[in-house]
């Protein structure tokens, strides 16, 4: 999921669709209902037999009636987030990537127009620094855009890795005082793969393009399931410290108290001996 990391390290959630373990980035998709063509009667209604009697659709046929209306579903395009910075604003996103998976960033900035009130096509001359950091806090990727760009890196360590983005300050005269709109695509994984222009250059046939794309797939969930391995050992380990800790830390307690209690015994001792009670 794409989150982004906002000014004081708050973060928020910019994704609002499903998202599989890895794949595009997406701030929401929109999608028309279609009705069911070739169906008379209301939603609902069993189809008419040749006996004449009403019989409801056997479950398999809804099964693969569903599946195929998810798959017409999925196939739909979805728009890219965008969002607002303003002079010197640094915007962050953070996305769980697998190791050794290449990840492709496309992004287009608008200029905010107080003249016509709106936002403009294309900035000319403004620029965009995009600084790439793996979980380690090492610097993958650290270059200047253009107002438009695209931009790549391949993960070497599995877990959360920060993308910023902020305008070139040597630009800021442009647009000072107002603000600046960033259309933002991230696919990871096999996404990043252009399969018409590598069926054109391979001349694979459409057979041979499925294949290549289930095999892809297929690496692509394997690499996902090394990264669950990853993160549940982390997990693990992350909690038998916890545990050891409360564990060593309850044993401190304890020895603290006893310590205490003797000492109070030993300090009331010496006290009424002091004042001859005892």
């Amino acid at each position: 999921m794409l989150r982004a990391r906002l000014p004081g390290m708050a973060r928020a959630q910019f994704s609002s669709r499903a998202r599989r373990p890895s794949g595009r980035a997406c701030a929401s998709s929109s999608i028309p209902g279609e009705p069911w063509q070739g169906m008379r009667g209301r939603p609902g209604e069993g189809l008419s037999m040749a006996g004449g009697g009403a019989e409801r659709l056997p479950g398999m046929l809804r099964t693969v009636a569903a599946l195929v209306l998810l798959a017409q579903l999925a196939g739909r395009g979805a728009h890219a987030l965008y969002f607002h910075i303003g002079e010197t604003e640094k915007r962050c996103f953070i996305e769980e990537i697998p190791d050794e998976t290449m990840v492709i960033g496309n992004y287009r900035t608008q200029l905010w127009d107080k003249q016509s009130e709106s936002f403009l096509p294309s900035t000319p001359g403004l620029g965009m620094h995009v600084e790439v950091k793996d979980p380690d806090g090492k610097v993958v990727l650290s270059r200047q855009y253009g107002s438009e760009g695209r931009f790549t890196f391949t993960s070497h360590t599995p877990g959360e890795h920060q993308i910023c983005l902020h305008s070139n300050s040597t630009r800021m005269a442009l647009f000072a005082g107002g603000k600046l709109r960033v259309h933002l695509d991230i696919q990871v994984g096999e996404h990043t793969n252009n399969y018409p222009e590598i069926a054109a250059k391979d001349k694979l046939t459409e057979l041979q393009l499925r294949a290549r794309q289930l095999l892809d797939q297929v690496e692509q969930i394997q690499k996902e399931q090394n990264y669950q391995r990853y993160r549940e050992e982390r997990f693990r380990m992350t909690s038998e410290s916890t545990n050891q800790r409360v564990l060593w830390w309850s044993i401190a307690q304890t020895i603290i108290l006893i310590l205490t209690g003797i000492w109070q015994m030993r300090h009331l001792k010496s006290f009424f001996e002091a004042k001859k009670l005892v």
